[in-house]
């Protein structure tokens, strides 16, 4: 077996007798004679049980449970003390001890105890190492982008991450306030605890207070037993109200009450309800704007806005567009078993240059489009969609500005300045040259 052991205890022969007795079950023992020793032992070699006197010389080995726990979250500690005390075991459980035995009674249990210990600890492994590679996949360095903007924006979420501050995300539609809600929760100090994520604007006023409070069975009609509300459901760790702006001032009234003292009432409750939970809002509206015009709770938004991070939209991020596009266009690509594509020069051309009204989201939306209609290894502008080009600056029409400037600057030139000359061979009203001279700033002779 490959689980490892570790013992703690300052007497070597009672150390070395429990390290024949599980070594003889085929497992890997470690052997420390202090706590220093074994919380570097813990932190530099793969530890699944420690078994642990109590009355270490350097510290109190229930105590040291905490400590353990906080190396390696999944590890189990069994402490043994020569006189145990109700007390003493009552407070090691508390701290996160698997159990604690008195020495003389150990004989017999130790070994049960110890299979017990490593199952529940290699349990726990296996979801802290899919809990970290959840964090990790939600982590600021997910956040595509090399442009000054937004890795002022990553800046600012960072800094604040590590904090319970409440934040408001400010943003146009798509530029991945949600992307950003994830990743501050996960760099938190929550990040092992949910994260729950709310579209304020997808819900009457009635459903909205329901979805995020709960209720008590017969609140209502059809409310036939309680129902725990979103904030019950991220006690712990992060409620996101997404288009907090579209949230009546009823129910703002109520949310200002969890911000301020973390409670609130269910309906048709009577009694107060507590949480432990940290705010992320987000709006693509101007929020202060929204309160002086009423519409708004001044009081909500000033407690919002503690922490505010602009997100810029993607028109003001160019140099990032080839960036995300390339790495749209790889997810895609694998998602239907494609080979390796790329775009054709003017294809990049053409999605620099577009507004990106929907921003990332229809960057993405787009990219996926492409590579579903992508005949051969390369893809072209021919398979953008039509509407594409509605919200992109043609530069045929600019083009034809120009055009225009330098036809009539070469007819003006022709004609020796002469107006009258120049508006007929150019078939338009006098009027209608000196404007264009006046629009264009033309030489006139």
């Amino acid at each position: 077996m490959s689980s490892t052991i570790l013992i703690i205890d300052d007497e070597s022969k009672i150390r070395s007798l429990l390290a024949r007795i599980i070594e003889l079950e085929g497992f890997a023992v470690l052997q420390a004679q202090n706590a220093k020793e074994g919380l570097k032992m813990i932190s530099n070699h793969d530890v699944v049980v420690v078994i642990s006197d109590v009355k270490l010389p350097d510290a109190n080995g229930v105590e040291l449970v905490k400590q353990m726990k906080a190396i390696k979250p999944y590890i189990e500690i069994i402490n043994l003390t020569a006189y145990g005390t109700i007390a003493d075991g009552v407070l090691a459980i508390k701290n996160g001890a698997f159990d604690y035995l008195t020495k003389g009674d150990d004989n017999d249990k130790i070994i049960p105890l110890v299979y017990k210990a490593i199952a529940k600890a290699e349990l726990q492994l296996r979801v802290y190492e899919l809990e970290s590679k959840i964090v990790g996949k939600y982590s600021f360095k997910h956040i595509l982008g090399n442009s000054k903007a937004i890795k002022e924006a990553i800046t600012l979420a960072e800094k604040v991450a590590v904090t319970d501050t409440t934040v408001l995300l400010l943003g146009e539609t798509g530029t991945g306030k949600e992307v950003f809600a994830q990743a501050i929760h996960f760099e938190s100090p929550r990040n092992l605890k949910p994260f729950v994520a709310l579209n304020c604007s997808g819900f009457s006023p009635e459903l909205l207070e329901s979805e995020l409070f709960g209720y008590k069975a017969g609140a209502f009609t059809g409310a036939n037993k309680d129902k725990k509300g979103l904030l019950e459901e991220a006690n712990g760790g992060t409620l996101f109200l997404d288009e907090i702006g579209e949230m009546n001032l009823d129910l703002q009234a109520k949310l200002l009450r969890v911000l301020e003292n973390q409670s609130f009432i269910k309906i048709g409750a009577t009694t107060t309800s507590q949480v432990n939970v940290r705010i992320i809002a987000a709006t693509n509206r101007n929020l202060k704007e929204q309160a002086d015009a009423g519409h708004f709770r001044l009081d909500l938004y000033y407690r919002l806005s503690v922490f505010i991070i602009p997100l810029p939209a993607l028109r003001e991020r160019k140099a990032d567009i080839t960036l995300l596009a390339d790495f749209y266009l790889a997810e895609f690509a694998k998602k239907v078993n494609r080979p390796k594509l790329k775009m054709e020069d003017k294809l990049l051309t053409a999605l620099t240059k577009h507004n990106w009204k929907g921003n990332v989201r229809e960057l993405k939306n787009v990219m996926e489009r492409l590579v579903i209609l992508a005949d051969t290894n390369t893809l072209h502008t021919a398979q953008l969609p039509n509407e594409f080009f509605i919200d992109t600056p043609q530069s045929n029409a600019l083009d034809l500005q120009t055009i225009e400037k330098q036809h009539i600057q070469k007819v003006l030139a022709h004609t020796k300045g002469n107006k009258t000359e120049t508006a007929r061979l150019l078939n338009i009203g006098l009027t209608t040259l000196y404007r264009k001279i006046e629009e264009y700033q033309l030489q006139e002779d």
